[in-house]
């Protein structure tokens, strides 16, 4: 007759609180490099920006500093704020109309995400454990 005894221990908690952790780390750090980015194509400038392009400032850095993040574990949302900029962030990213102007797409979000998007996709990598 063969007897064995054996002690399972638990881990499912530490390894669910490890992976929340982990992935709120990488959503954050993701959102502050797409803003950064975002910001940064902002520029300075007399007259409009050409379309296809970022826009250009006219006001110092309004538009640049309505951008902000948010993150969690599930999930971060990046963008102009509109309690700051208003619905001038959308007319410029999507083209439209904003206080009677028509504007052309200028999108600077979107370039922001595309540029990022192989540099993140790699760090979800060995974040858990080794």
């Amino acid at each position: 007759m063969f007897g064995a005894t054996f002690k399972l221990i638990d881990t499912s908690k530490r390894v669910t609180a490890t992976a929340d952790k982990a992935a709120f780390k990488n959503f954050a750090h993701a959102a502050a490099r797409i803003s950064k980015d975002a910001r940064a194509s902002i520029e300075n400038a007399p007259g409009p920006s050409l379309p296809g392009s970022p826009p250009h400032t006219h006001r110092g850095s309004f538009l640049r500093r309505g951008i902000r993040f948010a993150a969690d574990k599930q999930g971060a949302v990046i963008g102009p704020m509109a309690s700051v900029v208003g619905e001038a962030g959308s007319a410029h990213e999507f083209g439209g109309e904003f206080k009677g102007n028509d504007f052309p797409e200028r999108p600077f979000m979107g370039p922001a995400l595309d540029q990022n998007l192989d540099r993140f996709a790699g760090e979800w990598q060995g974040s858990i454990g080794e």
